[in-house]
């Protein structure tokens, strides 16, 4: 991905991120129904522009975002990060964006003190979990039948992986 790189994202990339998300949304990954106008904000007050690692283009256009966020308010937990989101616009899929984005949410991670990083993805999501097992995550548990997605039942896997290690 010589021709991009990964930034924290800004408040002036809501517009951007949501085109984006809106683009990508696909029954493969999403639990929500698809966006339908009017759309809301990006950012909200659950989803601030500090959650969200960005890949850009060298014209500065936005390739893809990771949203990387600690999984619950605990302090007993505060030395995990999760990943909440991860999208990649059409363009730059196959070039290895959601890599350097799942390695920068990883060095994140790291940087904000935690030793281990989580994520869930559906089952039938097979390019995102091969990516995710390629990273160094691994199957920690299974919620058979969580979700009811066009008309079949699909399982929500948990992943995770320490931040202490090589991937």
């Amino acid at each position: 991905m010589p021709e991009s790189h990964i930034r924290p994202a800004r408040r002036d990339d809501d517009a951007e991120l949501g085109e984006l998300d809106r683009a990508a949304w696909s029954p493969v990954h999403a639990v929500t129904p698809r966006p339908e106008p009017p759309y809301d904000a990006f950012f909200d007050a659950n989803h601030r522009p500090e959650h969200f690692l960005v890949a850009e283009d060298a014209h500065g256009a936005i390739l893809g975002y990771i949203r990387l966020v600690p999984p619950t308010p605990l302090a007993c937990n505060r030395h995990v990060r999760q990943i909440q989101g991860l999208a990649v616009a059409e363009r730059a899929r196959g070039r290895g964006v959601g890599r350097a984005l799942l390695r920068a949410a990883c060095e994140e991670a790291r940087r904000q003190g935690a030793v281990r990083i989580t994520l869930r993805v559906l089952s039938h999501n097979a390019p995102a979990r091969a990516l995710y097992e390629a990273e160094g995550f691994v199957v920690e548990g299974v919620l058979p039948g969580e979700f009811h997605l066009d008309g079949r039942y699909v399982d929500d896997v948990l992943m995770g992986r320490s931040l202490t290690g090589a991937a």
